[in-house]
């Protein structure tokens, strides 16, 4: 049986390696397309594919599922749409193979530079291992998403002010608001050009242009995006000067913008003290699960250990959301 254990091992880790080495050779020349892209859109479009299909690649929606949603499918939902939001090309299932596979790889590095013990102590620190090494993996894969998420959401309310002043001048030109949208993204850059040649697309495929501007607004996860979505959605009920509604609301963007970073500026020092103090001991508790698991498990049958973790977790929990309540502003 132990002849069996030791080509297994070498063979899950052969897969593993090349799992990780396609992830990060996928992540490093997407990144490369997309700095050469301007509007990936209409890059998409230009290469013959039909509007229909750059419009289901683009969107990319999660699969339906029959009956009431559960637990697991509304997480999955969030999920989806986060990364949806950080502009990630990769589906979800694939991001998480991907992580699996950094886990087991990390796992079986751990594990074959450990000591050899008896049966019941391998067992037990290498299952503790496992839990560090899906603790490392999951952090670092969700400090990327979220990294890339806040650096498309900047960029995309950069971008606002001068589509709604792009929109505004092809309103007071004539133009109808859908095709003043359609203008708007065919001369803007990614993010936002793409995702305004969406809208068009939904309205194109039958939805209202109130329904796609909010379907926008989701899809992005920006407040400048609601704010449009509301301004057109109320001038649509209620009447009025759509160009001056839209002249107003890109100055109101800008000025969000220039507070927003004034007030990142005067807290960027508390932000990444937050940073630091909230991922830093999760960190370095699963590095010290993934190299030195009997730290933790020969403690295990001390009456004072899980107790004093109780407290512990309680404590940290506690501190993470005052941190995050005092760093958030809202303006």
């Amino acid at each position: 049986m132990q002849t069996l254990i030791a080509p297994l091992i070498y063979l899950a880790a052969f897969l593993a390696v090349i799992l990780a080495v396609q992830a990060i050779a996928q992540i490093f020349f997407s990144s490369g397309d997309n700095r050469q892209r301007i509007n990936r859109r209409l890059t998409m479009l230009a290469s013959g594919m039909r509007p229909e299909d750059v419009h289901s690649a683009l969107v990319r929606r999660p699969r339906s599922r029959d009956g009431a949603p559960t637990t697991l499918s509304r997480l999955y939902d969030r999920m989806w749409i986060y990364c949806r939001q950080a502009g990630i090309e990769m589906s979800l299932p694939r991001i998480l193979t991907f992580v699996a596979a950094a886990t087991g790889l990390l796992w079986l590095l751990a594990i074959s530079i450990a000591r050899a013990g008896s049966f019941t102590g391998v067992v037990v620190n290498g299952t503790f291992s496992l839990i560090g090494s899906g603790l490392l993996c999951g952090i670092t894969a969700w400090l990327w998403i979220a990294r890339q998420r806040n650096k498309r959401l900047r960029l995309l309310e950069e971008q606002m002010p001068l589509a709604l002043d792009v929109i505004n001048r092809a309103i007071r030109a004539g133009h109808p608001v859908v095709s003043a949208v359609q203008l708007a993204g065919n001369e803007m850059g990614d993010p936002i050009g793409s995702e305004f040649g969406l809208i068009v697309d939904e309205t194109t495929y039958g939805s209202e242009f109130r329904e796609a501007l909010m379907n926008f607004a989701r899809r992005t996860g920006s407040s400048d995006a609601h704010f449009f979505a509301v301004s057109v959605g109320i001038q649509a009920e209620t009447g009025g000067n759509l160009a001056e509604i839209l002249e107003g609301l890109a100055a109101v963007i800008r000025g969000r913008g220039t507070l927003a970073k004034r007030v990142k500026a005067l807290s960027s020092e508390g932000r990444a003290s937050a940073l630091l103090l909230s991922v830093l001991p999760i960190l370095l508790i699963s590095f010290m699960m993934l190299t030195r698991p009997a730290f933790y498990t020969s403690k295990f049958s001390d009456p004072v250990f899980w107790p004093a973790v109780g407290i512990i977790g309680v404590v940290y929990l506690i501190g993470w959301v005052l941190i995050h309540r005092i760093i958030n502003f809202r303006y």
